[in-house]
């Protein structure tokens, strides 16, 4: 069915491409969204990611599945945005100090709407997160993973084995034992 989507493309009928959207939208967003830990960005992360397959979509090659092409696309411009935030912040921090404390309704605020395992995950690095996200949030296989980040599936299999340890040592580290035990069944199911 998905050949078929891509073929009509290719020969023009641009408006079968809505179904690869509709079909993908919702995966792809909530990946853009646990990667980037932010809605807005997410939604627009996105929309970007669907006008580059778009345009890519000549280039597809179905020697891997489409979903993973997909999701390869999105990671990359996800990595992109979380550099180029990573740059912005620093040149940031080097142009003004903000020495002000956050106010006790920013910290409730963070305290509700921040989940330790969250937390937690934005502390890894952007390869970690991702591997988990697809992992356990995606239940990718290791070499559906694998074609995603352009890694071997065994050296996938290990990095994701050490993402877990880390993000326990983390949480653990935190004094959130419970939500590790909360989390840690779903993280077992996909080692």
């Amino acid at each position: 069915m998905i050949q078929a989507t891509i073929d009509a493309i290719r020969n023009g009928q641009s408006d079968a491409y809505s179904s690869i959207v509709r079909h993908y939208q919702r995966p792809i967003y909530i990946y853009c969204c646990r990667l980037l830990g932010d809605d807005t960005e997410a939604e627009d992360a996105a929309q970007d990611i669907f006008v580059k397959a778009y345009r890519s979509i000549g280039r597809y090659e179905p020697t891997g599945s489409f979903s993973s092409w997909l999701y390869s696309i999105a990671y990359r411009h996800c990595l992109n945005i979380l550099r180029r935030r990573k740059l912005h912040y620093k040149i940031q921090s080097l142009l003004k100090r903000d020495d002000r404390t956050p106010g006790p309704e920013t910290l409730v605020d963070e305290r509700t709407f921040s989940p330790p395992l969250e937390d937690a995950l934005r502390r890894l690095s952007a390869l970690e997160r991702s591997l988990l996200v697809l992992s356990v949030f995606e239940e990718k296989t290791y070499p559906e993973i694998a074609a995603i980040v352009g890694k071997n599936p065994e050296a996938v299999k290990k990095r994701i084995r050490r993402a877990k340890r880390k993000l326990r040592a983390m949480l653990e580290e935190d004094g959130e034992g419970e939500a590790w035990s909360k989390q840690e069944t779903v993280l077992q199911t996909r080692s």
